[in-house]
């Protein structure tokens, strides 16, 4: 564990949404039973609604470094210049739409936008934070519109602060409801926006610039 990351796992009590009980969820290509339903929205919010009754939590987690066949019908992560991006680099937490999503820590708001198009984060929000000696950055993707209907550049949020709520497949870039949350050390020019999904020619940056969410969120 490098200096970064035992700076976030000495954070305590961190919470970003409004759920008390947890269960890891295995989204990767390993994971024959999403084949038929991992494209469609609606079909993968029952899959997930019932794992999670079947399970007895309010939220279904997981998801970082982990390889995926869910981006293979967005242009966004397999254009013809590029290598396809299919690994996940921050962490999702799947749960019911207009659920609150709150600050992960003291923070102010860096940047806010609509990303929009199937794949994309939807209404996205970047916190920036300043702690101790440490500056870094927490993205919270798949919002609902009215989440970034009042805010501004500067606005100031302090640790567990209601944030926003979560979108739904109309708006979220036709997911079933879920927050991605991610850690990001050097945002370099991005604005509202960051990849939240690589290819393995570019995995070794991306691991340590976004270490994993849940040295931070300790979920189990």
């Amino acid at each position: 564990m490098n200096p970064f990351e035992t700076f976030l796992q000495s954070q305590t009590d961190v919470k970003v949404i409004d759920a008390k009980t947890f269960v890891s969820v295995d989204l990767s290509v390993s994971n024959t039973s999403l084949s038929d339903i991992a494209t469609d929205a609606e079909k993968f919010e029952d899959y997930l609604e019932n794992y999670l009754a079947g399970n007895n939590a309010d939220a279904a987690f997981g998801g970082y470094n982990e390889q995926r066949n869910l981006y293979k019908r967005s242009g966004i992560f397999n254009d013809e210049e590029s290598d396809e991006r299919d690994i996940h680099i921050g962490l999702d937490l799947w749960i019911a739409a207009e659920t609150i999503v709150f600050a992960a820590l003291d923070g102010k708001v860096h940047s806010f936008d609509y990303n929009t198009g199937i794949g994309n984060y939807g209404p996205t929000i970047i916190l920036e934070h300043q702690i101790a000696n440490e500056k870094f950055y927490t993205l919270y993707g798949h919002l609902s519109l009215e989440s970034i209907e009042e805010i501004e550049i500067g606005d100031a949020f302090k640790k567990g602060q209601k944030l926003a709520t979560l979108g739904d497949a109309s708006v979220n870039g036709d997911y079933a409801p879920h927050l991605h949350f991610q850690i990001i050390r050097d945002i370099e020019e991005y604005f509202g926006d960051y990849p939240g999904v690589c290819s393995k020619k570019d995995l070794d940056f991306y691991l340590q610039n976004c270490p994993d969410p849940n040295v931070l969120l300790k979920l189990k």
